[in-house]
C-alpha cells in the first residue's frame, strides 16, 4: 500500500527517432534479401523483442522453421544446376520470394503500426505536463478546495441597450406666480422710489 502519496508512474515505452528506425529496418531488409531469405527471422526476432506479442513470437517460430527446411533443402539439391529438375528449381524460387515478400511486408506493416500506436517522441527541451490527480486525490483535496467555490464573485456593470432611446430629465418650466410677485415687488418700489422723490421735492420748495 501506498498511503495517501503519489502513486509509482509505469515506465513507459521510449520511442527511438525516426533516423534510428529507418536505418535498422534498413539494414534488416538488405539483410532479408542478400540471404534470400535465411536471414528472415532476423527482423521477425527484432519485431517480437518491440512489440512482446505473443503472436509475432510464434510467427518468428515459423519463420525460423521455414529458414531452416529451406537451407536443408538448397542443400539437397545437386551442386550442378544442370542436374537440377525444372519442378525443384520452381519450388526452390517460389519458397524464397514467398518467404521474402511475407516476412518484409508484415515486419515493416507490423512495426510501424506499433511505434505510431506509442505517439511521435516529444522533442527535446518539451515541458511534461503532470499527469491527472486520481480519485483519491480529488477527494482528499476537495474540502480544501471548497471554500474557493463560494467566493463572492464581482457585480458586473450592466450594459446600455442601444435600442432605446435615453432619456432626457424634464426642464422645469418657470412658475407664473413667481414672475407676478416678482413683478409686484417692483412696481412697489417703482413707487417708493417716486414717493421719496416727491417728498425731497416738496421739502426743497418750502
Amino acid at each position: 500500500m501506498h498511503g495517501y502519496g503519489p502513486m509509482p508512474q509505469q515506465p513507459t515505452t521510449s520511442r527511438p527517432s525516426p533516423a534510428t528506425l529507418t536505418t535498422v529496418r534498413v539494414i534488416l531488409v538488405a539483410l532479408t534479401v542478400l540471404s534470400c531469405g535465411l536471414l528472415g527471422w532476423a527482423p521477425m526476432l527484432r519485431l517480437a523483442i518491440v512489440t512482446r506479442r505473443p503472436r509475432d513470437w510464434f510467427l518468428l517460430v515459423v519463420v525460423l522453421a521455414l529458414n531452416i527446411g529451406l537451407f536443408a533443402f538448397i542443400m539437397a539439391t545437386p551442386d550442378d544446376p544442370d542436374q537440377m529438375s525444372d519442378a525443384a528449381a520452381l519450388f526452390m524460387m517460389l519458397w524464397i520470394l514467398g518467404l521474402l515478400a511475407g516476412v518484409i511486408t508484415y515486419y515493416l506493416y507490423a512495426e510501424i503500426r506499433h511505434y505510431n500506436a506509442l505517439g511521435a517522441p516529444a522533442p527535446y527541451g518539451t515541458p511534461v505536463h503532470p499527469a491527472p490527480p486520481l480519485p483519491y486525490q480529488q477527494q482528499h483535496l476537495a474540502p480544501h478546495q471548497q471554500p474557493q467555490q463560494h467566493q463572492p464573485q464581482p457585480q458586473q456593470h450592466q450594459q446600455p441597450n442601444p435600442y432605446t432611446a435615453p432619456t432626457t430629465p424634464p426642464t422645469p418650466t418657470p412658475a407664473p406666480r413667481r414672475l407676478d410677485q416678482v413683478r409686484a415687488e417692483l412696481d412697489e418700489l417703482s413707487d417708493y422710489l417716486r414717493k421719496e422723490n416727491k417728498d425731497s421735492r416738496d421739502g426743497e420748495g418750502r
